[in-house]
C-alpha cells in the first residue's frame, strides 16, 4: 500500500541528505586537491587534449559538470578563455560527470551511517585541516550512500503498485516514441532539479528498487545529459559572445550525442549488458536489483567518453558551427571584470585564479600607464594629449577592476568553505588590487601635474627633466622587478627589492635636494617648482605602493592551494 505523503517526504528528505553529502563531497576534495585545480585552470592551451583532460581533472574535484561548465562561460566570459579551449574543457567535463555514477554504484548503502560515524568527530573538532576536510570525504560520502538507501526504500513499493507500473510499460525505451519519451522526462527533471547527479541517483535508486527497467533507466540518464546544460544557458544570459558559444556548443554536444545514441539504443543497451558481470534484472533475497547501478554508471560513462572522442578530431567544426548560431550581434559587453552568475556558483579554489589572472590583467594595465607617463616625459607639451587621455583611460578602468575584484573575492569567500591558504590569499589579492589602484591613480595624477603646467606655458629647466625622467625610469624598473611575483615561474628576490626600495628612497633625496638647490638659484619659477615637487611625490608614492604590492603578492612564494 502507498502513502504518497510519506513516499513523497521521505524521498524528498534523502534526495536532500544526498544533495548535502554531494555538496560537503565537493567542498572536502576541494579542500585536499592542493594547487591541482589552479594548475588545471593554468594549463590550458590550444591543445585540445589537454583542455579535455583539464575538464575531467576539474570536474572530478568538483562533483559537477554545471559547475564547471559555469565556470567556463565565466572564464570565457571574462576573455582567460578561447572558445576552442572552453569546448575542449566542456567535453572534458561530460567525461568527468561520470565519476558520479560510478560512486553511487557501489553496493555500500547500508554503511552510510557508519562512515558519517567514523568521520563527524573529526570534521567537527579538528584543527587539522586536511584531516578535517578528509573527515569530511568519508561524512559526504556516507550521506550520499545513506540518501541514497532512503530512497531507495521510498520508492520500493512502486514496483508493485499496479498504476506505477502501466506506466513503466508505456515508457519501457524499447520503441522509438517510448525512448523519446523517457529522455524528454529526464531532462526536464534535470531542468527542474538544477542538478544531473541528483537526477542520477533518483534514476540508480528507482533502478535498483525494481520500479524501472534498465532501457528505462539509461535512456533517463541520457536526457539527464541535455538538461544539465541548461545551467550553462542561464549563466550565458546577457555575456560576451564567446560565452554564450560556449554555453551553445555544451548543449549541441550532448544533444547531438544522445540523438546518435539514440539510432543504435538496443545495441548499445545489450553491450553494456554484455561488458557489466551480473545481471541487469537480477533480482536478490531482498527484492533489489545489485547489479543494474554499475550497468547505468558505465553507460553513462561509455556514452561520454565514446562520444568525446569521436568529437575531438572534429572540435574545429563545432566551433565554426556554433559560431554561425550565435551571431556577433545581440551579445553583453564585455567589461573589465565580468564573471557569470553568484561567485558560489564555482570552487573558492577556481574563483582565486579567476581572481589571479584579471590581477594580472590590471598589472598590465598599470604597466602600460606608467610607460605611458614616461612616453609623456620625453615629448614637448603640446606633443601629449594623446599620452594623456591614454592614462587617464587606465585610471578610470583599474578603479572599477578593483572595486569589482574586491566585491568578487568577498563574496565568494563568504559562498564557499576555504582553507586558512585560500583566505590568505584571497586578502592578498584584494590589498594587490588596491595597491595597483593607487600606482594607476598616482600616474594619472603625474598627468594632471603636467597638464597644469602646460596650460600655465611654464617649462622645466634641462637638468630638472632629466632628474625626472631619471626617476621615472628607476620606478618604472622597480615595478617591473617586483611584477615578476605575478609570474608562477619566476618570483623576485625580497632582499633584491629591499636593496632596491632603499636606492630609490636615496635617489627621491637627491632629486629633492638638486630642486631645492635649482629654486634657490632662480633658475625655476614657483609653478614650475610646485609642479615639478607633485611630479616627484607621486613618483615616490609609486615606489611606496609597489613595495606594497610585493608584500601582498608575496604570498604566492607560499605552497599553492
Amino acid at each position: 500500500m502507498i502513502e504518497p505523503f510519506k513516499m513523497g517526504y521521505t524521498v524528498v528528505g534523502g534526495l536532500g541528505i544526498f544533495i548535502l553529502g554531494m555538496k560537503f563531497l565537493s567542498d572536502s576534495l576541494q579542500m585536499l586537491s592542493g594547487g591541482l585545480i589552479r594548475k588545471a585552470i593554468s594549463s590550458l592551451t590550444t591543445n585540445r587534449f589537454l583542455a579535455v583532460l583539464v575538464g575531467l581533472t576539474v570536474t572530478a574535484f568538483v562533483q559537477s559538470s554545471s559547475i564547471t561548465t559555469v565556470m567556463v562561460v565565466g572564464l570565457t566570459n571574462a576573455g582567460l578563455m578561447q572558445l576552442s579551449q572552453a569546448i575542449g574543457v566542456i567535453l572534458g567535463a561530460n567525461i568527468g560527470t561520470t565519476i558520479t555514477g560510478w560512486i553511487l554504484a557501489v553496493n555500500i548503502g547500508k554503511y552510510g551511517l557508519l562512515l558519517i560515524a567514523l568521520g563527524i568527530f573529526p570534521m567537527l573538532f579538528s584543527k587539522n585541516e586536511r584531516i578535517s576536510a578528509t573527515s569530511k570525504v568519508l561524512v559526504a560520502l556516507g550521506m550520499i550512500f545513506f540518501g541514497l538507501e532512503i530512497m531507495s526504500g521510498a520508492f520500493t513499493p512502486l514496483r508493485t503498485h499496479e498504476g506505477f507500473m502501466n506506466l513503466m510499460l508505456i515508457l519501457d525505451a524499447k520503441s522509438l516514441l517510448s525512448l523519446l519519451g523517457c529522455v524528454a522526462i529526464g531532462c526536464l527533471m534535470t531542468m527542474v532539479v538544477q542538478s544531473s547527479s541528483a537526477m542520477l541517483g533518483i534514476t540508480i535508486a528507482l533502478a535498483v528498487t525494481g520500479a524501472i527497467p534498465l532501457y528505462t533507466a539509461i535512456a533517463l540518464v541520457m536526457g539527464e545529459n541535455i538538461g544539465t546544460t541548461i545551467t550553462a544557458q542561464f549563466a550565458a544570459i546577457g555575456s560576451t559572445v564567446n560565452a554564450r558559444r560556449s554555453a551553445m556548443a555544451h548543449s549541441m554536444f550532448n544533444v547531438l550525442g544522445v540523438l546518435i545514441l539514440i539510432t543504435v539504443f538496443s545495441p548499445y543497451v545489450s553491450l553494456v549488458e554484455q561488458i557489466v558481470p551480473g545481471a541487469a534484472d537480477f533480482v536478490n533475497s531482498k527484492g533489489n536489483r545489485p547489479y543494474i547501478a554499475a550497468h547505468i554508471a558505465l553507460a553513462h560513462s561509455l556514452f561520454n567518453v565514446t562520444a568525446t572522442l569521436v568529437m575531438l578530431p572534429f572540435l574545429g567544426q563545432l566551433e565554426k558551427f556554433v559560431i554561425r548560431i550565435v551571431p556577433e550581434t545581440g551579445g553583453g559587453k564585455k567589461g573589465p571584470f565580468r564573471y557569470i552568475g553568484p561567485p558560489g556558483s564555482m570552487p573558492v579554489a577556481m574563483g582565486i585564479s579567476m581572481v589571479l589572472e584579471e590581477l594580472k590583467r590590471m598589472q598590465e594595465s598599470v604597466h602600460k600607464a606608467l610607460r605611458h607617463v614616461g612616453s609623456l616625459l620625453h615629448r614637448d607639451l603640446k606633443g601629449r594629449d594623446r599620452f594623456l587621455q591614454k592614462v587617464k583611460a587606465i585610471e578610470e578602468q583599474t578603479d572599477i577592476m578593483q572595486h569589482e575584484i574586491t566585491t568578487f573575492t568577498v563574496a565568494l569567500m563568504q559562498a564557499g568553505q576555504s582553507s586558512k591558504e585560500q583566505s590568505d590569499r584571497a586578502y592578498a589579492y584584494v590589498r594587490a588590487a588596491d595597491e595597483l589602484e593607487s600606482i594607476a591613480d598616482y600616474a594619472a595624477s603625474i598627468c594632471s601635474h603636467m597638464r597644469r603646467l602646460a596650460k600655465q606655458e611654464q617649462d622645466f629647466s634641462e637638468d630638472a627633466w632629466k632628474d625626472l625622467i631619471h626617476f621615472h625610469h628607476e620606478v618604472f624598473a622597480f615595478f617591473i622587478l617586483v611584477c615578476k611575483d605575478f609570474s608562477n615561474e619566476d618570483t623576485s628576490d625580497p632582499r633584491e627589492i629591499k636593496d632596491a626600495a632603499s636606492r630609490l628612497n636615496e635617489l627621491a633625496e637627491t632629486t629633492r635636494n638638486a630642486h631645492l638647490d635649482r629654486m634657490k638659484s632662480g633658475s625655476c619659477g614657483a609653478l614650475a617648482a610646485l609642479t615639478f615637487s607633485d611630479m616627484a611625490v607621486s613618483l615616490h608614492r609609486i615606489k611606496n605602493h609597489t613595495v606594497n604590492l610585493h608584500e601582498a603578492m608575496s604570498v604566492e612564494i607560499s605552497p599553492g592551494f
